[in-house]
């Protein structure tokens, strides 16, 4: 089956990511890094209005009522452009677990997060909330540390019950909001490596005249279209095996991506003032981010095994002792 986009589905990616790239995200990014969230939430705000945060939230609701196919089209560019926040807890899970009130503020932009086990960004959260088995309200604990400094962690205390939907459903779309932005990120950085090897010169030449950097570059080229009908077809049909075999070759794909990226650049590429450390980064933490890979691939495997294969069926709460959360 061949699969293409809409004329709408393109069409509302253009929208994105011209939306997002005249509002400086590489900037807004490292502000919300060194602890100033203020363009940040700006750039979050132009975001809502495309839709985002409410692209899978019902119409009835305040959302757009759109599939997980267009919420992978907004991730992937939410990727290539390193945005910060917490959007895969807003757009992707919470809009899917919570349920009235909570719900529509969510559709009208608000800021929200969960703890998985730790919280991202929760200090600059409207609300924030614990899960095990079942949601909570949460209070507010101690920072974390994460590879990713735009990637602010905090532990939180659960408090009352939340009424929420179907928890196992919103895990899913969150791995595959998670393994879109994954995509974008390699894209940005095998596009960005491109790029220089096309004008870093050495020896007279171009490194990119190299065939050794050819053939790095190329067989990124094609883990990142071997990661793509995954994610695009876990979107059609997000079933926890689909979704977690697409989350599985989105990380590879990326890390692939970051290595290459970062040989390419050589030495200006472990910089911090170079902004290729922003996707770097940014990978490394998506990576564990929503189930690490160990996890994911334990999930595959009991799935093609079937209950005749006598393994446990690991659980959405299996996935917090499968997952640092962004080690730093």
């Amino acid at each position: 089956m061949k699969f293409e986009l809409t004329s709408d589905q393109r069409d509302f990616m253009s929208a994105l990511d011209g939306q997002i790239a005249a509002a400086d995200p590489v900037a807004a990014n490292r502000s919300w890094g060194d602890g100033d969230t203020k363009p940040g939430e700006a750039l979050w705000e132009r975001i809502a209005e495309v839709g985002v945060s409410g692209l899978l939230i019902a119409e009835e609701d305040g959302g757009l009522g759109a599939t997980p196919v267009e919420l992978v089209c907004a991730f992937e560019v939410l990727g290539r452009h390193a945005v910060p926040g917490p959007w895969i807890e807003s757009a992707a899970y919470l809009a899917t677990a919570l349920q009235g009130p909570e719900r529509t503020a969510i559709a009208d932009g608000a800021i929200a997060t969960v703890a998985t086990p730790y919280a991202l960004d929760a200090d600059i959260a409207e609300r924030y909330v614990a899960v095990d088995g079942v949601l909570h309200q949460a209070d507010l604990g101690d920072p974390a540390q994460s590879v990713d400094p735009t990637r602010r962690l905090f532990t939180v205390t659960a408090g009352a019950a939340v009424a929420h939907g179907d928890l196992e459903a919103a895990f899913d779309l969150a791995v595959l909001a998670a393994a879109a932005e994954l995509l974008g990120a390699g894209e940005r950085v095998l596009e960005d490596a491109v790029t220089y090897v096309k004008q870093r010169t050495q020896f007279g030449r171009t490194i990119g005249s190299y065939q050794a950097i050819k053939h790095q570059l190329a067989n990124v080229r094609i883990a990142l279209d071997f990661a793509r009908p995954l994610i695009y077809g876990a979107a059609m049909s997000p079933t926890p095996r689909a979704v977690s075999a697409a989350k599985i070759q989105a990380a590879d794909a990326a890390d692939l991506a970051a290595r290459v990226g970062l040989q390419v650049h050589g030495a200006i590429g472990y910089t911090a003032e170079y902004d290729l450390s922003r996707w770097l980064l940014r990978i490394r933490a998506l990576q564990s981010a929503w189930g690490t890979t160990a996890f994911h691939r334990e999930r595959v495997l009991n799935d093609l095994l079937g209950p005749q294969g006598g393994r446990p069926r690991p659980t959405v709460s299996a996935a917090r002792g499968h997952q640092p959360e962004d080690p730093a």
